[in-house]
């Protein structure tokens, strides 16, 4: 069973994966795929329990100007050798108003963690068998990361400048 978990700890997903949409969507918070839900936006929003899942090739142009309303965007890692999920999070953060959940599903692995939460992820459905409790710890992998990212907009030599 996957697990859920933020930086703090282990959740509960109260969220339903809709893969393919070939009948009636599922009742409850649910994650549609992107260009379905471009497609039938105005019908989910009036829903009010719907967020979007990206998958790692999407063009996020057309979204951008979309999603700030959106409680929750899960970004799709196809495989652990496809990093274009942790580009699109960062697009998300940095080119958008979005400020719901930003969460990793896919082949989210351990070691990948603390590089996502660098680009923005604040959630991480871990892959099937992976222990929720030991990944915490991987998010502490690094005490004083080098270069700039989302969580911190300062590189160190700069970030160490102007603590002297």
């Amino acid at each position: 069973m996957q697990k859920l978990i933020n930086d703090t700890g282990v959740l509960d997903d109260n969220w339903t994966l809709v893969e393919d949409i070939e009948s009636e969507l599922p009742s409850g918070n649910i994650l549609v795929p992107a260009p379905y839900w471009l497609d039938n936006r105005d019908a989910l929003n009036a829903r009010g329990n719907v967020g979007i899942w990206l998958a790692s090739d999407v063009e996020l142009a057309p979204y951008l100007s979309l999603i700030s309303s959106l409680p929750l965007i899960a970004i799709h890692f196809p495989a652990f050798a496809n990093g274009r999920g942790y580009s699109l999070a960062r697009l998300v953060k940095e080119r958008s108003d979005f400020s719901g959940e930003l969460r990793a599903i896919g082949d989210v692995l351990l070691d990948q963690l603390f590089f996502m939460r660098r680009c923005g992820f604040d959630s991480y459905l871990l892959k099937d068998g992976l222990s929720g409790q030991k990944a915490l710890d991987f998010f502490s992998t690094f005490t004083d990361p080098y270069q700039l990212a989302n969580d911190l907009p300062e590189p160190l030599f700069r970030r160490k400048h102007t603590a002297a």
